[in-house]
């Protein structure tokens, strides 16, 4: 652990040419008297560490020293392909990893492409979830992570909406999603595969309630790809809840809503509307869900819109604003 740490730090105090015992304290979350032994074991190591007096003082090393020493372990490795998203990788039991991983890649980069690397960082930030929702709770999510680099079949308890099952899983891959953990999982038996609706199917990984690695281990299906099943299951999804198609009438202020509250499908809708009447309102036909779940959704833009069709819609949009004013009345 001290040989890991004395690394990072010669590879900070090369990153940054001079930084004072406080922030490198901060950084490797250490107290600063560690930090004061550590670069006394590197002096005495031969690395020419240099302590600069003064307000604009700190450690930094002499003029053109640099190290070679930034060999990347494999998880460190891995972890660069999560280098946009240190939330996730903090989830996935990578953070340390990958935050040795960038020091020694920043080492290894050339002064200017090195510079160029740190104003992008500081430029940049990556925020996955989803505005006014707090992250899913994921305490499985390193077990299952683990899994599936190891391909371990894992003994889940999982909550879905129609109630809990035991399942056998051979997990695929992790999918995040606007801020959700999914596991994209193969039924380890026929039993499963039927029950589950097909033998590769996507969990969501906050319902796990309970999760067990087995010793078993288990092949990969050949020609599987993360990514293409991934979008084939959700346009999928998305074909599968989007098959009704209402009409309305917008107001202007409607119009301006209408991306907000049903986005990219909200925006093609008003590409597609008719021309503005004498008051400013259109016409447009709008993809939706279920009665139910449209009911909701349209129930948002309030008295700004008006269902003009189809029949059962504008019914079951009425009996519930009927239903509200009795209860407000």
């Amino acid at each position: 652990m001290r040989a890991d740490r004395l690394l990072s730090l010669l590879l900070l105090l090369q990153n940054r040419g001079r930084a004072t015992a406080p922030e490198l304290a901060a950084e490797l979350e250490v107290s600063v008297r560690t930090i004061h032994r550590d670069i006394g074991a590197l002096g005495a190591s031969g690395v020419p560490v240099l302590a600069d007096r003064g307000p604009a003082g700190g450690y930094r090393l002499a003029d053109g020293y640099r190290t070679r020493l930034t060999g990347l372990t494999d998880t460190q490795a891995g972890s660069l392909f999560l280098a946009g998203a240190p939330g996730p990788a903090q989830e996935l039991g990578l953070g340390a990893d990958l935050a040795a991983a960038q020091l020694k890649l920043q080492a290894a980069l050339p002064a200017a492409l090195a510079a160029r690397a740190r104003r992008i960082q500081d430029r940049f930030h990556l925020d996955a979830p989803a505005w006014f929702r707090e992250a899913d709770p994921v305490p499985h999510l390193a077990r299952i992570a683990q899994a599936v680099w190891d391909q371990h079949v894992l003994h889940t308890h999982y909550r879905r909406w129609r109630g809990e099952v035991r399942r056998e899983l051979r997990p695929l891959g992790l999918v995040l999603k606007s801020g959700i953990w999914y596991l994209v999982a193969d039924a380890a038996d026929a039993a499963d595969a039927a029950d589950a609706g097909g033998a590769v199917r996507t969990y969501r990984v906050s319902r796990f309630l309970a999760v067990d690695t087995a010793a078993e281990r288990f092949e990969r299906p050949a020609g599987f790809e993360l990514a293409a099943y991934w979008q084939e299951s959700t346009g999928r999804l998305n074909a599968a809840l989007h098959r009704q198609t209402a009409e309305l009438r917008l107001s202007p202020r409607g119009q301006l809503l209408l991306p907000m509250q049903f986005g990219a499908a909200g925006t093609r809708a008003l590409a597609e509307a008719g021309p503005p009447d004498a008051d400013g309102w259109v016409r447009l036909r709008i993809a939706v869900e279920s009665p139910a779940v449209a009911v909701g959704d349209l129930l948002r833009l309030g008295t700004e819109a008006e269902v003009l069709g189809p029949p059962e819609l504008r019914r079951a949009l009425a009996e519930t604003v009927t239903a509200l004013a009795g209860r407000y009345a």
